[in-house]
């Protein structure tokens, strides 16, 4: 059977998420906790307006989620260190025959980074898979959701420092790489961009993830971070990218956040970082006059579809957004 992995538009089943576990994401005190956990709760609400929301606990945080959650929202007990879904979470794909089943990439920490921890959340993948009773596609290629975006049409957007880190994949090249992402994804034309953004390339980054870079709205068509403030590294690092990914997309700019930096250094924040569900987007907010400017945008990219924002500023204080804490997992297709 071969597999591929349908546009983000494509009819869903469900979102599945991780509620966040102890350590760094709870913070040192109870207001950081209650915070991390109001942030997740409040893109799980949203999704569940427009479809089922499954998320994945660790058993000793059951009786703590359940106060935060709706109890429409299933909740699967699995032994978290971390609660990034899109990362340590299975890639969903449908085989030739309609069916869905899932990719278990290599997860190691991003890269084994000395402040990750991954023993228990290598294994979730599977644990998702068994749970839905689908088809596990294993793969020996180190990658996290957050790496690459699909189409849906043949086309993936992946960055060199992602999948061609040598604390992921040493000794792979982009052929290689390539060959597994047509294994597994089903495209034909992997779209490769030099790096990611600035924040996320430092010490607490993923190196690069392309989820806050840009993104498919729809085959033939790009949204992009627009930096537009020269005093940002980003600015340089976006004309970068757009030169790699030359002429040949409709580019659709989506503004940065006028903010540009917090206590810890410049920010990533980025409205790229967006889910699509049944009917609806779920943005990312900063609380900043481009917030308006990108949820009509977002509205126009994607036709038909009811625009959400929640404020993602907990989410990229701690190393994310929307699209980070979120997989969406398609709908099998009947065929004729």
């Amino acid at each position: 059977m071969s597999w591929v992995m349908p546009a983000e538009t494509a009819l869903q089943d469900r979102v599945w998420m991780a509620f966040p576990p102890s350590g760094y994401l709870l913070g040192d005190s109870t207001e950081d906790a209650h915070e991390a956990r109001a942030a997740w709760t409040a893109v799980a609400h949203a999704v569940l307006e427009f479809e089922p929301v499954t998320m994945v606990v660790d058993p000793a945080d059951l009786e703590t989620a359940r106060t935060y959650l709706s109890a429409d929202i299933e909740l699967l007990p699995v032994p978290l260190d971390d609660a990034w879904m899109r990362d340590m979470g299975p890639t969903f794909v449908r085989g030739t025959d309609g069916s869905v089943a899932g990719v278990d990439w290599v997860f190691n920490g991003w890269g084994a980074q000395e402040w990750a921890r991954w023993d228990r959340d290598q294994h979730v993948a599977r644990a998702v898979l068994a749970h839905v009773g689908l088809e596990v596609v294993p793969s020996p290629l180190v990658n996290e959701g957050g790496g690459f975006h699909v189409d849906g049409a043949g086309a993936v957007l992946v960055t060199d420092t992602v999948q061609l880190d040598p604390g992921r994949n040493p000794g792979l090249g982009r052929a290689d790489v390539e060959a597994e992402l047509r294994r597994t994804l089903g495209v034909d034309d992997v779209v490769w961009v030099p790096r990611g953004l600035t924040r996320d390339s430092e010490r607490f980054g993923t190196r690069g993830h392309i989820d806050i870079v840009a993104t498919f709205p729809s085959p033939g068509v790009l949204l992009v971070h627009d930096q537009r403030d020269e005093s940002h590294p980003d600015a340089a690092v976006m004309r970068d990218v757009r030169a790699a990914l030359g002429t040949r997309w409709e580019i659709v700019d989506l503004p940065a956040p006028t903010g540009l930096r917090d206590a810890e250094g410049w920010v990533d924040h980025s409205y790229v970082n967006h889910l699509v569900v049944n009917g609806g987007v779920i943005t990312c907010a900063f609380d900043d006059p481009h917030d308006a400017d990108a949820a009509a945008i977002l509205a126009d990219a994607y036709p038909g579809r009811t625009v959400r924002s929640v404020d993602a500023r907990p989410l990229f204080a701690r190393g994310g957004g929307v699209h980070c804490i979120t997989q969406q997992q398609p709908s099998a297709q009947a065929l004729p």
